[in-house]
């Protein structure tokens, strides 16, 4: 579109918070009367639906934003398995710069946000790198990252050698609210002397890495016992009932929104888990709960999965759940715009985006 400005999200890594940070800068931009188009080139948080395609991303930000048809746009490329091979075959030769030109002018938007890839580097087989879209297009870049350590500023050096003047400005996020003031005195005077525009410094969440009960059941191909209709709880942290029920009883009073893992036999432990902080029981072994457990459950309206996977293989993937939780409810939504309302500069972030046209 003539005259639009036009953004690109990027990160060094998958996972980095991008699609929050879109959620969180479009809606105070809506708020500010401008009307907001969203596009991924690239697609890569992929479902497969019957004969089509879907990127979750696209279908689950558009409308959170309530965009029409105009403002959005389905990726030009679908990153899965079968595309990749034929461009690895070479049956696939395409040059890509024009339709990646095309691609933006046909969003209708004063601020043309697109969302990259989950590193600077994915696409780029397609010779469609995060470095190479933005000169495509002439965008600038917003950089997303996940904080870990202070050795954080490394990656975003790396990233401003790449893009150059490109780089509009960073977000860190998922920093431990204790030390935030020491991060924001440490990390924000170092990159801003190396040319880096901090942006936002924002405190980790425990809602924003939760995971939602029904996102479980489907991960662990579970079945659902009781409670159908509470799918929607929200699960902050792993227990495993493994112990004798005193211990264990103690155990689990000391967690908050916790899913309980433990064998379909331990009835005195499941007792235990529904009389505390439980969002939810997963029992393994693809043992039936004793009749009395479904009922105690229903009564407290705490939903039961059972999974046919032993305990370990269990845990292992409820806890890489956490570690790759995408934004698919509305109470993480609206979690992240007021976070975003609060942490992110969007005065100096529109002067600057202003600036750059």
């Amino acid at each position: 579109m003539a005259n639009a400005k036009c953004l690109l999200i990027g990160s060094v890594e998958a996972y980095s918070g991008k699609s929050g940070t879109i959620l969180g800068i479009a809606h105070q931009l809506q708020q500010r009367g401008q009307l907001v188009a969203y596009g991924k080139i690239l697609g890569t948080c992929l479902r497969f639906d019957e004969s089509a395609i879907v990127d979750e991303d696209i279908e689950f930000v558009s409308q959170s934003l309530g965009l029409s048809d105009a403002q959005v746009r389905s990726p030009l490329i679908y990153l899965d398995e079968k595309t990749i091979h034929k461009r690895l075959h070479r049956e696939d030769t395409t040059n890509y710069e024009q339709a990646v030109k095309d691609y933006v002018q046909e969003l209708c938007g004063d601020i043309i946000l697109i969302e990259g890839a989950g590193t600077l580097w994915e696409g780029s087989i397609f010779d469609l790198s995060l470095p190479r879209i933005a000169a495509l297009i002439g965008a600038e870049v917003l950089i997303v990252v996940r904080y870990t350590s202070p050795l954080v500023v490394e990656s975003l050096l790396k990233a401003k050698q790449e893009l150059g003047d490109r780089l509009l400005g960073v977000v860190i996020n998922d920093i431990p609210p204790d030390e935030l003031e020491q991060r924001v005195d440490l990390l924000k005077p170092f990159l801003e002397n190396e040319g880096i525009p901090v942006l936002a410094l924002v405190p980790k969440s425990k809602l924003l890495r939760s995971v939602s009960v029904r996102q479980l059941s489907q991960q662990l191909g579970a079945q659902v016992l009781c409670r159908q209709d509470r799918l929607d709880l929200m699960v902050e942290s792993l227990t495993i009932g493994a112990m004798n029920v005193n211990a264990a009883l103690e155990f689990f009073r000391q967690g908050q929104n916790m899913a309980v893992v433990t064998g379909g036999d331990r009835t005195d432990l499941q007792l235990a888990a529904l009389e505390t902080s439980a969002s939810c029981l997963i029992l393994t072994g693809n043992i039936a709960p004793d009749e009395l457990i479904l009922t105690r459950a229903e009564d407290l309206e705490i939903p039961i999965l059972s999974v046919k996977l032993d305990t370990l293989t269990t845990v292992e993937i409820v806890d890489q759940a956490f570690g790759k939780v995408r934004l698919q409810e509305q109470i993480k939504v609206d979690c992240i715009q007021e976070m975003m309302e609060k942490y992110f500069d969007m005065n100096r972030f529109l002067e600057k985006l202003n600036r750059s046209v």
